[in-house]
């Protein structure tokens, strides 16, 4: 299958630097680097296989579409839809926060 290009929403793109400021802080340069890595491969894998994403989030937050992949290692869940011949990334959210206020947050 043919990889789909991905468009990363302002708000992705905030999450994952937020993120990333938090595990430079937090940890170190290193496990900084394995978060991006795992945001990147994540992407990637999305991007080649779309619909293997979850749609559990999808009813909740009322966004047809909506599907969810998980990053390796890392608690954080990458929020996407796909759109015709492009990937849109939502959001980029840790697990343990209240997924339906932080997808619509920013909208």
């Amino acid at each position: 299958m043919k990889r789909r290009p991905v468009v990363r929403r302002w708000q992705a793109q905030q999450d994952i630097a937020q993120a990333l400021a938090w595990y430079e802080m937090e940890a170190d340069a290193a496990v900084a680097q394995r978060f991006i890595d795992a945001v990147e491969a994540a992407i990637r894998h999305i991007a080649e296989f779309p619909a293997s994403g979850s749609p559990r989030y999808a009813p909740i937050v009322k966004m047809d579409g909506l599907r969810v992949w998980p990053l390796k290692r890392f608690p954080h869940l990458v929020f996407y839809i796909e759109r015709g011949k492009r990937i849109d990334v939502w959001r980029v959210l840790h697990g343990e926060r209240d997924i339906a206020a932080w997808l619509h947050e920013g909208e």
